[in-house]
């Protein structure tokens, strides 16, 4: 399961509203080891596409630097989806390479309704696990 505070639910959605009908992007880094968000990390989408996300190489290697000079990971990788399901694309599973974090997607494809769900990616496969909103 993974429990998200509030305050970083509600960045991830604003972030995925914000830039729509592009497809948004970024990380929710928490201590290492931890299993905790605790920081929101927006993150450009180098594609500007409104079907497809690229983590910008040059900002992914600061924040990855600097998240590591913080003793933190990437507790989750989240990025949206415009027009179709929170669910991930065969392109998603191909590029998911952190084993150990949550992948979150943001469907935005209802303007009245962000879906937030989160995945489990490990060799391929795909699990969903439960979200727990928590204040």
């Amino acid at each position: 399961m993974l429990e998200l505070p509030r305050a970083l639910h509600d960045a991830m959605v604003a972030h995925a509203r914000r830039d729509h009908p592009d497809e948004a992007c970024g990380v929710l880094a928490g201590p290492a080891g931890s299993d905790r968000p605790t920081r929101h990390v927006e993150m450009l989408n180098a594609a500007r596409s409104p079907t497809f996300y690229e983590f910008d190489s040059m900002e992914q290697l600061q924040v990855w630097r600097a998240m590591d000079d913080a003793d933190e990971e990437p507790v989750v990788i989240y990025h949206s989806h415009t027009a179709t399901e929170a669910y991930p694309s065969r392109t998603d599973v191909s590029l998911a390479q952190e084993p150990s974090a949550h992948y979150v997607l943001v469907s935005t494809a209802d303007p009245d309704t962000a879906v937030v769900r989160s995945y489990r990616i490990v060799d391929g496969e795909v699990t969903e696990e439960p979200v727990s909103v928590v204040e």
